[in-house]
């Protein structure tokens, strides 16, 4: 994405209004984990908005190896709805690869992922649709504020969204999670990409495509607590940054060199400094300084390459990104322009 594209006063050359009003199929994505309580109230909302603004839609669950009841939840509102689909993973695999296996099995002519947990308002997607309308491709969510988090959830937060906008060649819009509309041919794009190290805000804006950004404000967590601990959260931040950028290791060769530099001239003055007027005992300090540094720099690098060689270890293996138990498709009918099918377990690599 371009800053132009992220600008939502900025309209990106070229870009074409589309003629219909809203899509002929809308498919809302919905990842879960242990969402019992708020699978119902989820879909209740959602049906609500939808009958107004979507002239057909069907919600495709997502079941991430729940140990509670949330499949059941699910079944029964596919018993009660016809247009649920409902893809039961053999485990759980994560958001990342749930929103993934979703978009695989999302036959709409535009795409909405959204959390089951009500944070993100369903009322939203009208004003997604809008900018659908005006020929975007990608409407993402850009919350408005994070002032419901803590100090130090929210400096971090920031910290990362500046480190991974100064490394990364796609800039990541800050404040923008997974909930977004996307026409069909950026959800074929996004689902096209088959790496098992995922980080989807990561593939969102590699695929490009015109972007616009729709603020809102995140609401209460309809029931539940939050699964993303701040040590997730952390290593999720480590995923992102080895996953969509090379910078870190790019990093650790310029800071080798520097060291290497540095460490050429200290020998060169200490060489001459014994030549020309003799070299006391060295202090010890010193030594054991010099080398807890440069032990410590080197562990630190190996570190960062160990990250990349287990990622190209991982991806070497060819492992399918997910298996599922059962799919339940919905009966409703896809439009004809709507190429792009469900995946079959044994394709998805």
């Amino acid at each position: 994405m371009t800053p132009s594209q992220n600008n939502t006063s900025d309209a990106p050359p070229g870009l074409r209004p589309r003629a219909e009003t809203a899509p002929a199929l809308l498919s809302i994505v919905c990842p879960a984990f242990n969402e019992a309580e708020n699978i119902i109230p989820f879909h209740k909302a959602v049906a609500k908005v939808m009958r107004h603004i979507a002239q057909s839609f069907e919600v495709v669950f997502v079941n991430d190896g729940s140990r509670d009841d949330t499949i059941l939840k699910m079944r029964e509102l596919r018993e009660a709805h016809a247009n649920t689909t409902i893809i039961d993973l053999s485990r759980n695999f994560g958001k990342e690869v749930a929103v993934s296996a979703g978009l695989d099995h999302a036959r709409g002519d535009a795409v909405v992922i959204i959390d089951a947990d009500l944070q993100h308002p369903p009322q939203v997607i009208e004003e997604m649709i809008a900018g659908w309308r005006e020929g975007y491709d990608v409407v993402y969510g850009q919350r408005r504020g994070r002032e419901d988090e803590g100090f130090l959830r929210r400096a971090t937060a920031t910290a990362f969204y500046r480190v991974m906008n100064s490394i990364g060649r796609s800039p990541i819009p800050p404040n923008a999670g997974d909930f977004r509309l996307m026409s069909r041919r950026a959800a074929d794009a996004v689902r096209s990409v088959r790496e098992h190290h995922r980080f989807m805000k990561g593939v969102f804006a590699w695929v490009g495509f015109p972007a616009k950004a729709v603020p809102f404000d995140v609401e209460t967590r309809y029931a539940g607590a939050s699964k993303w601990s701040f040590w997730k959260l952390w290593n999720f931040s480590i995923e992102g940054v080895t996953s969509h950028t090379l910078a870190p290791l790019k990093i650790s060769t310029y800071i080798g060199t520097a060291v290497a530099a540095l460490s050429f001239v200290y020998g060169a003055f200490v060489v001459a400094k014994a030549a020309m007027v003799g070299d006391p005992a060295p202090g010890f300090p010193t030594l054991a300084a010099l080398v807890l540094f440069l032990g410590g720099l080197q562990l630190m690098v190996l570190g960062v390459m160990g990250e990349y060689l287990g990622r190209i270890f991982n991806e070497t293996k060819q492992r399918p990104l997910y298996f599922t138990t059962s799919i339940e498709a919905s009966t409703v009918e896809a439009s004809s322009q709507n190429i792009a099918g469900p995946v079959s377990v044994s394709s998805v690599a």
